[in-house]
């Protein structure tokens, strides 16, 4: 029996915006500054969770596929020393809701406080 990897992957949004290193488009990202106003250009990060090492890349490729599929441009890149999939701010409601469909869970962060 087969199990879509796909479907029990779980991915995290990164908590800021990002954008293209200057000369390293699609290979190097920088977080986006409070002051830039360059809203075009920004891009958000989604990490895999419960997944390390070797099994990451397969995972990240398939997640890239699906998203390109649907013509939603995404790239995988190194981003604090983990793989993580990016894709432009204004595709992010389209890739979610690929993803989701495509069996990805989503986690979301929650702003309460733990209630223990």
């Amino acid at each position: 029996m087969s199990l879509n990897i796909l479907q029990l992957s779980i991915v995290h949004r990164l908590p800021q915006s990002y954008r293209w290193c200057t000369g390293f488009t699609g290979s190097r990202v920088e977080p986006v500054t409070q002051n830039d106003s360059s809203h075009e250009t920004r891009l958000i990060g989604l990490k895999l969770l419960g997944h390390n090492g070797e099994t990451v890349l397969p995972i990240m490729d398939k997640l890239s596929q699906a998203l390109s599929d649907i013509d939603v441009a995404s790239t995988v890149v190194e981003c604090e020393g983990e793989l993580c999939l990016f894709v432009s701010q204004y595709d992010e409601p389209a890739a979610t809701c690929r993803l989701k469909n495509c069996g990805v869970a989503i986690a979301e962060s929650v702003g309460r406080p733990p209630l223990f």
